[in-house]
């Protein structure tokens, strides 16, 4: 029997494709009711101010840089969503006088524009590339410098980006957003079309797919230009290069930063409750995480809101 059709977009498979009690049982969650679903390999921890938020978030690429020597290269996946830990990650490698030659970072992501059929250019007001650079690592002391060579940035051509990870570097940390369609990078859940008609893939098949080039989701692109463009959804490329599964499951850990500002109250509850009952489903991509051995959900606590209704 074919599954609900998607209340937001009914060619695509998304949370509203769920059972029912599902959702309603996430809404129901408290905070207290978050804290209790850490199990093992899966931890939830609360910050009380954004300060602490984004400082712990930029702390993670200094405690992954640290460990990097030039036998055991060491680098982080970072996300472009938030960005506020950006900054942050630049004084502190500054203020620390850390040497990042031999350390690595990853792009998670990048827009990717029809027309040239190439990821979008670093001079496009919404590319990556450009936020990651002029918000941490232009600000980097000259003498401190990562080597150009130890920046993966995805591109169209998908080879160079795929090799970095089984490179003989190793990925520390993935940290990662969340996305109104439960999503982290660009890992969207897929169009119902084809063979996923009727059911969307099975978590280990959604679990093989790599770095690619990928159709966004509407919700995607109705989150992106409200958190970063105004909301004129007609300035957001409606396809992107993402960072896989595949490569997910390469990083030692996985790091999730809600700040209540790119996913709403329900969608932050969500996703933590599959994840601590173990329930992976491929329209929920977050929720496949549930199989990652070492993911941890960071939460500003002002920005969880509550799921009660309100009306304005």
């Amino acid at each position: 029997m074919s599954r609900k059709i998607s209340y937001i977009a009914p060619d695509w498979w998304d949370y509203t494709t769920l059972e029912s009690d599902l959702i309603n049982d996430a809404a129901r969650l408290t905070e207290r009711d978050l804290k209790q679903l850490s199990r093992p390999g899966f931890e939830v921890v609360f910050y009380d101010t954004l300060q602490d938020f984004y400082l712990a978030e930029a702390l993670e690429y200094i405690t992954a840089w640290r460990q990097s020597t030039a036998d055991n290269p060491v680098g982080i996946c970072g996300p472009i969503g938030p960005t506020e830990q950006l900054p942050l990650v630049a004084r502190l490698v500054n203020e620390l006088d850390l040497n990042l030659k031999h350390s690595h970072f990853w792009g998670m992501d990048e827009w990717f524009d029809e027309n040239t059929q190439r990821e979008v250019s670093p001079k496009h007001p919404l590319s990556f590339e450009k936020a990651d650079r002029e918000l941490c690592f232009d600000l980097i002391h000259k003498p401190l410098v990562m080597p150009e060579s130890n920046l993966h940035f995805p591109k169209a051509d998908l080879v160079t980006y795929q090799k970095s990870w089984t490179a003989g570097v190793r990925c520390a940390v993935m940290q990662g957003g969340q996305g109104e369609i439960k999503h982290w990078a660009f890992n969207d859940p897929l169009k119902r079309e084809g063979v996923w008609k009727n059911a969307p893939p099975s978590p280990a098949v959604f679990r093989e797919l790599a770095t690619r080039i990928v159709e966004l989701h509407p919700g995607t692109l109705s989150q992106n230009a409200r958190t970063s463009g105004g909301g004129n959804v007609t300035m957001v490329p409606k396809m992107a290069i993402t960072v896989g599964p595949k490569e997910t499951w390469l990083a030692e850990k996985v790091s999730i930063w809600q700040a209540g500002v790119h996913d709403n109250p329900l969608g932050q509850r969500l996703t933590a409750l599959m994840i601590s009952k173990g329930i992976a489903d491929s329209s929920v991509p977050m929720s496949l995480l549930a199989d990652h051995p070492n993911v941890k959900f960071n939460y500003y606590r002002g920005g969880l809101g509550s799921c009660s209704v309100e009306m304005h």
